[in-house]
């Protein structure tokens, strides 16, 4: 019996460092293999469609586009793609996001060495994988949340608000934002206004300031 062909993976993180050190990882693997790399989520998606991947691997902080927007897009498109985040966050809040956005694994980069590999074969088994040391804790917190009759925290803003706040506090104009969403400047300026009004804020450099807390983009 033949043997299966190595999963081809999909590798993006804005740092050109981590790439190959995680493609090392990876490829040392006899069942794992690269067969493309992307430098932000915009890039990510592009590759996704082009190289028609069996794995994604993700990271959350990326220019234009983050891992979760990216996520998002690719369960959207290409619902037979397996998702697997890659982060340097030890967060409740990014893990379920990153669930709610088509991932099925949530991979430390601290850790990488030590998971990674099992959480891209667990992914392609259609298992979820998280970091051990964070299974209780989330699952205890969900729980307890639960009981208390709440709900995982609703996002305050929509998935193209999101990607035009993220633009915007990137320093993009309107006009740049409209031929890179295919929307006119208008529709760009509109979803501006609704932001500021939704989320209390009076500026860009607000506007700014809130997608850095938030983690869209990086200080």
């Amino acid at each position: 019996m033949p043997e299966a062909p190595p999963t081809r993976i999909l590798l993006a993180d804005d740092h050109r460092l981590v790439r190959r050190g995680v493609r090392l990882i990876l490829d040392s693997e006899p069942d794992l293999t690269v067969v493309a790399e992307a430098g932000d989520g915009a890039e990510a998606v592009e590759a996704a469609h082009a190289q028609r991947p069996d794995l994604a691997v993700l990271d959350i902080s990326m220019p234009r586009m983050t891992g979760l927007q990216a996520a998002r897009e690719l369960s959207r498109t290409q619902p037979e793609l397996h998702i697997l985040i890659l982060t340097m966050y030890d967060s409740e809040q990014y893990f379920f996001e990153a669930l709610a956005a088509g991932a099925s694994g949530y991979v430390l980069k601290s850790v990488a060495d030590r998971d990674l590999v099992e959480a891209c074969r667990a992914t392609m088994r259609d298992e979820p994988f998280i970091y051990p040391g964070a299974v209780n804790a989330l699952i205890r917190n969900y729980l307890d949340r639960l009981q208390d009759g709440h709900a995982p925290p609703a996002r305050a803003i929509t998935d193209r608000e999101e990607e035009i706040l993220k633009l915007v506090a990137e320093g993009h104009t309107s006009q740049e934002i409209a031929e890179f969403l295919v929307i006119s400047p208008k529709t760009v300026e509109r979803h501006r206004a609704n932001l500021l009004q939704k989320l209390g804020l009076k500026d860009r450099l607000e506007l700014t300031r809130y997608a850095i807390r938030v983690g869209l983009i990086e200080p």
